[in-house]
């Protein structure tokens, strides 16, 4: 059944958020000594614990030692970390990425698998399922899911995600959204999965605790995300991080955006893989362009010198708009390491302002490819302080599946 998202709802999960934070935060309390920190009312923080232990959220802790002499030992509860609570997906342009947390907000399990560029929809869901399916049976120190606990899915997919809590009146559903909540019944939070990667990276990875981030993964496609203020930007109707088509060649390539000599057109896959044959350098896919980096291949070398000193041109320029403290440098392309970090490097400091030359940071990305599947978690958790400017949704515009008592 859908949960109401009135002005009291909305406090009583703020109130829940609360209490599992110092959980997660002390370990093992007493109520007395979750009473003393929270700060709510005795009857309040009964009610909020009583409705945890019965979703499961809670359990009794072993009970701490007391003093001889001074009664039965205090109950403690803590975080129950059997029972999951959210789900991740990456629907990549290629692959398909997952992980899931359980109620502690430890990572479970993550998995990844390939696919065509052209698979269907409906059988890429299928193809999810499958991989959250296999994490239900993954157990490590941190537990194993359990589908039945699943408050919501956050998913990631490629290109522009407009808010449907913005006045968007194109923002129909998603078909990733409508047929995962067909299989898992509950609410699916969807967003661009480049700036889900930048979110990934803000709270776990290469820019944890970072307040102002500039996020690029060098993939497919070419783009990124901002973390500006402390706070995730999405930017009207869902347009920010679009980095891969600022123009660099102006008359050049056409990109697939519809413009010519984007970024992307350089500095994708496609564009580094094709630029290097053209050369007579041989690389069926990254894997191999990068045993060729390391053997020395001076072709390779002197491409991704070149297209590092265009990233590094670009990232100055955004740098000198919005001025972030770090740049974190994500995507397959990443992978070629010195190569092309190290041009990028020399082409960020000869562009940037020269007071910000020694105040940006440029770091590699290090979640790899579940960053966004990490980043919907985060987006499920909505716990962040990132996400305090961050829409509540946005989820579906309406809900495919009625109500079992409104039928």
């Amino acid at each position: 059944m859908s949960q109401p998202r009135g002005p009291l709802s909305q406090l009583r999960r703020g109130h829940e958020e609360l209490v599992l934070g110092l959980l997660r935060k002390h370990g093992p309390l007493s109520r007395g000594e979750l009473g003393k920190r929270c700060g709510l009312s005795r009857t309040t923080l009964y009610d909020i614990l009583a409705e945890l232990v019965a979703t499961g959220a809670v359990v009794t802790a072993t009970s701490q030692e007391a003093p001889r002499g001074r009664g039965r030992p205090a109950e403690t509860l803590t975080l129950n970390p059997d029972a999951g609570q959210a789900i991740g997906i990456d629907f990549a342009r290629r692959a398909l990425h997952v992980a899931a947390v359980n109620l502690a907000h430890e990572v479970v399990g993550s998995a990844s698998e390939p696919h065509d560029a052209g698979l269907p929809w409906k059988e890429r869901v299928e193809l999810a399922v499958r991989l959250v399916g296999s994490l239900t049976g993954t157990r490590t120190g941190a537990g194993a899911l359990r589908l039945g606990a699943l408050d919501a899915i956050g998913v990631g997919v490629v290109g522009v995600v407009g808010s449907q809590h913005a006045g968007d009146e194109e923002a129909a559903p998603h078909p990733v959204q409508v047929l995962l909540r067909e299989r898992f019944g509950v609410p699916v939070l969807l967003d661009n999965n480049t700036r889900l990667a930048a979110l990934g990276e803000s709270i776990w990875g290469a820019a944890a605790g970072g307040q102002d981030v500039l996020y690029l993964r060098l993939s497919h496609g070419v783009g990124g995300g901002l973390v500006v203020g402390g706070s995730l930007h999405r930017g009207a109707y869902g347009l920010s991080g679009e980095f891969g088509h600022i123009t660099v060649e102006p008359g050049g390539a056409r990109c697939d955006c519809g413009g010519t000599g984007c970024l992307e057109t350089v500095a994708s896959i496609r564009a580094v893989l094709d630029a290097f044959r053209a050369a007579g350098g041989r690389a069926a896919d990254v894997a191999e362009l990068v045993k060729a980096v390391r053997a020395g291949d001076r072709t390779a070398l002197t491409l991704l010198d070149g297209v590092g000193a265009r990233i590094g041109e670009v990232l100055a320029a955004l740098c000198n708009a919005i001025g972030p403290s770090v740049i974190v440098i994500g995507g397959e392309l990443a992978e070629t390491g010195p190569a092309l970090v190290e041009p990028i490097e020399r082409a960020l400091h000869d562009h940037v302002m020269p007071v910000s030359r020694h105040r940006v940071s440029l770091r590699r990305a290090t979640l790899g490819e579940v960053a966004g599947a990490l980043g919907g978690i985060a987006l499920v958790l909505h716990e962040s302080p990132l996400l305090s400017r961050y829409p509540a949704g946005p989820d579906l515009a309406e809900d495919p599946i009625p109500d079992k008592e409104s039928r």
